[in-house]
């Protein structure tokens, strides 16, 4: 695998306290967004799709589509740039419809350039939905990938179709990293009532972390996704065993960044004024610490100034790409997060 080195320069935007200014290091960007329904114009007869199309209720068009699909890629190909001098290595997505438009998404213009693959699995979700991983094929050798289904039942004992836990294990700079996409119940009926199906979410979520555990000890692994709830409720903190600091981890703990921007006040997602940090990564602690090999570096909340709603109701708001019965030409009503990676070049 050809690889490619990135050299980090001294920039403002990075804490410094984990580098070594006198030494060279290269830095992968890992990435997750929930994009907001990208779906594509045809009608799947198998799916509630017939929204998004061109004679649905939301007048989908091909002109829709493709300004959509401008937008969510203007928006990935410049999450850490400023920093790696790229796009990010690794893009897991959420609202996602099929492959179709993952297709479209990476020969878009403004990705077309950075040799992503795709990762992608077809899930029972009744919308059609999926999660997905993209990865920069120069940087991320995949060897094996797999989807997990979450059993759901309603009152009534009917079937509740949800999405897959996606699983893609492979080298990142010649490190084998494990990689879980997740994309949680919703909470439609109000967050309570709705927790349940989090929990049981939240539960196959640490079967898959303890079975790649069971096998390595120390294996590395990058737990992301939108989990529908906050980094202390009920799902995430007792059954993932996260903690905020990484000083304080332990072998069976998952170090939660995003939970420290939380408690500052940053937010993925605004509901009712509120900002919440529903969009989080979660890492192993030989991921956190282990200096000697990748490592983590920092988080963050992508919210660059255009991403913001400028004005109105909603001004503050993620700007998203539809509301009101019409396209707003905006990108999602969530904003991405981000991390990055640092490994020292001998």
């Amino acid at each position: 695998m050809k690889k490619l080195l990135l050299f980090l320069l001294i920039s403002p935007l990075i804490s410094w306290a984990q580098l070594d200014s006198s030494k060279k290091y290269s830095i992968n960007t890992v990435a997750f967004y929930n994009v907001e329904n990208l779906f594509d114009t045809i009608n799947d007869p198998k799916t509630f799709d017939d929204d998004r199309t061109p004679k649905g209720r939301d007048k989908w068009t091909s002109i829709i589509y493709k300004k959509k699909l401008q937008n969510i890629a203007k928006v990935i190909s410049e999450i850490g740039r400023d920093i790696s001098n790229s796009g990010p290595s690794i893009i897991g997505l959420c609202e996602i419809e099929n492959k179709n438009v993952l297709i479209d998404l990476i020969n878009s213009e403004e990705l077309k350039n950075n040799n992503y693959g795709i990762a992608h699995y077809d899930s029972p979700d009744e919308r059609g939905i999926d999660v997905a991983l993209l990865f920069n094929r120069t940087r991320f050798n995949p060897i094996s990938s797999k989807a997990y289904p979450l059993y759901l039942k309603r009152k009534n004992g009917e079937a509740d179709f949800t999405r897959d836990h996606l699983l893609v294990s492979g080298y990142l700079d010649n490190e084998l990293i494990h990689f879980i996409v997740n994309h949680w119940p919703s909470r439609s009926g109000g967050q309570m009532r709705s927790e349940p199906s989090r929990i049981l979410a939240g539960r196959l979520n640490k079967k898959i972390i303890d079975s790649i555990i069971s096998t390595n000890p120390l294996a590395r692994i990058i737990n992301m996704g939108d989990f529908n709830d906050n980094p202390h409720d009920k799902s995430i903190k007792p059954i993932l065993n996260t903690v905020f600091k990484k000083t304080k981890i332990k072998d069976n703990q998952l170090y939660n960044p995003m939970e420290e921007l939380y408690k500052k006040g940053h937010g993925s997602y605004r509901y009712r004024g509120k900002w919440d940090m529903i969009d989080q990564f979660m890492i192993t602690k030989n991921l956190a610490n282990n200096e000697n090999s990748l490592f983590f570096l920092k988080a963050a909340v992508f919210n660059k100034k255009y991403l913001i709603n400028s004005d109105g109701k909603y001004e503050g708001y993620p700007f998203r790409s539809f509301a009101g019965g019409k396209f707003l030409n905006g990108y999602s009503d969530h904003f991405p997060i981000y991390m990055f990676l640092a490994k020292e070049l001998k």
